[in-house]
């Protein structure tokens, strides 16, 4: 019988003869690898002086890669708020103001424009101040009895 006084581990295990093959080293000039260097052939890209852009392909890397188009507005953009929201939040007592929208959490802290949407149903008076509004938000606060200011 056949006794291995070796065992087999994670430290002794090797490849197989010949199934890996070493590194290429590449851009040594011309004595280590008989190859050009990864300047091509001949021609006045190959020469030196020639600036990297050109010979190396970051002229493709800078054409290839997506220029920005169009513009952000400087204008900042309304949050918007539902008039059904508004129906759960207020009553009626207070008018609805964006100070008074940011107390509730309706609106963010840096809030600078707030429009008021007609979305939802509203089922008491409510008078708006300083918001802007749609038309449908409009025909249903003043159905209800509410004013806008």
């Amino acid at each position: 019988m056949f006794q291995n006084n070796m065992s087999i581990g994670i430290h002794n295990i090797r490849p197989a003869k010949g199934s890996k093959r070493g590194k290429k080293r590449v851009g040594r000039g011309l004595g280590s690898t008989g190859s050009y260097s990864g300047a091509g052939a001949k021609g006045q890209k190959s020469r030196s002086g020639v600036s990297g852009l050109k010979r190396l392909g970051a002229k493709r890397l800078i054409l290839g890669t997506p220029k920005l188009r169009g513009f952000k507005s400087l204008r900042p953009r309304a949050h918007v708020v539902n008039v059904g929201v508004l129906d759960k939040h207020f009553d009626g007592s207070v008018p609805v103001t964006m100070v008074t929208m940011q107390e509730k959490g309706l609106i963010g802290k840096g809030a600078k424009r707030v429009k008021i949407l007609g979305v939802g149903e509203i089922s008491h008076a409510l008078t708006i101040q300083g918001c802007l509004i749609s038309d449908s938000a409009k025909e249903k606060i003043t159905a209800k009895g509410g004013t806008i200011v």
